[in-house]
């Protein structure tokens, strides 16, 4: 969703959408043309205990339903790391580029407890805080610490969470449990220290450079030791691992398979960016990244490990929004306000408003669920939105679309497709039109909004139909309906 007017209409707008809530929606996002994510769990409350489903329910990367209605935020206070990744090169620095490790400007704790409560005012989504570097959060650990001090004094009700590899984490176990810290992300990319050194170049350890197979030995068993501590201190993990081809595509299976038994709440497995524009041993060298093919092969192949997060954006290290968002660059410091108050009253509104929204939709899906007969093969259909779970945005104005596919009894979420957007300043772009049919490849139907005439008449010639007649249902809703739209029209044909 998008942004919320930081005023007193916000409590009007959402206070009506009790009774009328995609007006109050359209209101609430009238301020934003970007495309909501998704990260996390499937499962609703009905699939896991209360104490799980309270920490999960409102955040946005351990959720998939959560993605849709709560925002992020990541502050580069942890600029220090204890390892090098082939795949990572901090320095890199470029606003429009959206990859782990970026970020536009670092961060005192001070700033960023500044800058949180700054975003917290404007943006009422937001109810995450997160510190994923641009280094290792738990590594420049007085740094993480101050940070979440500050923020858990003015900001009781935002959850707070830190992303880190896993080597420097045994240290602070019992510190976290104090802090009110319950989602770490370890990044654990390898189980076999010959893999893993392929990967890392170098550990530093208790006051020592370590390299080779030696080094890559210290990180996995500090990562187990991690993982296996924070499980036990109830803290929910998220396990990320980065695929690259030919060195550790293969055993990532094992990996989902140990991350599981050891208690993980979630395994993602991200593709590798290696774009040698941005500096890296792997993007220099060569090493290429998966396929979306192989990636969703993978995927599918651990199926039956720890359950998967599809949504993952791989976000900066300073991203704030919605994940598929990024809306960091209003609120750098120079554009803060000299006095910012605090409004908790329009984030509670607001999450009561989705509270019901989410039953609402809950209902509807299963009911288009139901309606869904047993087809051949499952249909993938993209959807355009810009958050809350609706078909609701213009084809021209997104710059990713969410996937879903349609099979019998089940509308299921199946990744997200990056695209530039195709609408400049009014007009179409010939261009990039022909880089979205590339990458719709193997999508037949598109859900929309909108959309122009010429577009619509070229993706048809490729084979891709696209329909606005379900704009602002809910997505489950309206993929059931194209789902048997398009049975239906090809049963006419055979006929």
């Amino acid at each position: 969703m998008g942004e919320l007017p930081p005023s007193a209409d916000n409590i009007v707008a959402l206070d009506t959408a009790r009774s009328a809530p995609q007006e109050a929606l359209d209101k609430a996002m009238s301020k934003s043309g970007c495309g909501a994510s998704s990260c996390g769990s499937s499962a609703g409350p009905e699939g896991m205990d209360p104490e799980t489903w309270a920490k999960v329910k409102d955040h946005p990367c351990y959720s998939e339903e959560a993605h849709h209605y709560f925002a992020r935020m990541h502050v580069a206070v942890a600029p220090a790391c204890n390892i090098q990744c082939n795949y990572c090169n901090r320095k890199y620095d470029c606003s429009n580029e959206s990859r782990p490790g970026v970020v536009s400007e670092r961060l005192s704790p001070e700033d960023a407890a500044r800058k949180v409560l700054a975003v917290a005012r404007e943006v009422p989504q937001l109810s995450v805080l997160g510190i994923a570097g641009p280094g290792d959060a738990a590594f420049d650990w007085k740094k993480t610490r101050a940070t979440f001090d500050l923020v858990s004094k003015s900001l009781p009700d935002i959850k707070l969470c830190l992303s880190s590899n896993g080597l420097s984490i045994p240290d602070h176990l019992d510190e976290l449990v104090d802090m009110r810290v319950d989602h770490v992300t370890l990044t654990i990319n390898a189980l076999d220290p010959e893999i893993a050194a392929k990967i890392y170049p170098w550990v530093y350890f208790k006051g020592r450079r370590h390299t080779g197979i030696a080094g890559a030995r210290i990180l996995l068993e500090r990562q187990m030791e991690a993982l296996e501590g924070l499980v036990a201190r109830g803290i929910l993990v998220k396990v990320n691992s980065v695929m690259i081809p030919g060195i550790n595509d293969a055993h990532l299976r094992e990996v989902n398979k140990v991350v599981k038994a050891k208690g993980a709440f979630l395994h993602n497995i991200m593709p590798l960016i290696s774009d040698p524009a941005h500096g890296t041993h792997f993007g220099l060298t060569g090493q290429r990244g998966p396929t979306t093919a192989e990636l969703n092969a993978l995927q599918d192949a651990c199926s039956d490990g720890a359950n998967l997060m599809r949504h993952c954006r791989q976000c900066r290290a300073d991203a704030v929004g919605l994940l598929g968002e990024d809306r960091g660059q209003e609120f750098t410091l120079d554009k803060l306000p000299e006095v910012i108050e605090d409004d908790p009253e329009t984030r509670q509104l607001y999450r009561e408003w989705v509270a019901s929204e989410r039953e609402d939709r809950r209902a509807a899906a299963r009911a288009a669920e139901e309606s869904l007969a047993p087809q051949e093969a499952p249909v993938l259909i993209a959807v355009a939105t810009k958050g809350g779970g609706r078909v609701n945005a213009h084809f021209g104005h997104v710059t990713e679309f969410q996937v879903y596919a349609a099979e019998a009894g089940a509308v299921r979420f199946v990744g997200h497709r990056r695209v530039d957007n195709y609408c400049l300043g009014g007009h179409g772009d010939s261009d990039r039109l022909d880089e979205i049919i590339r990458v719709l490849d193997g999508v037949p139907v598109v859900l929309c909004s909108r959309i122009g005439d010429a577009p619509r008449e070229k993706l048809a010639a490729a084979g891709i139909d696209v329909v606005d007649a379900y704009a602002q249902d809910y997505i489950e809703t309206a993929v059931a309906a194209a789902a048997r739209d398009r049975a239906q029209a090809q049963a006419s044909r055979r006929a």
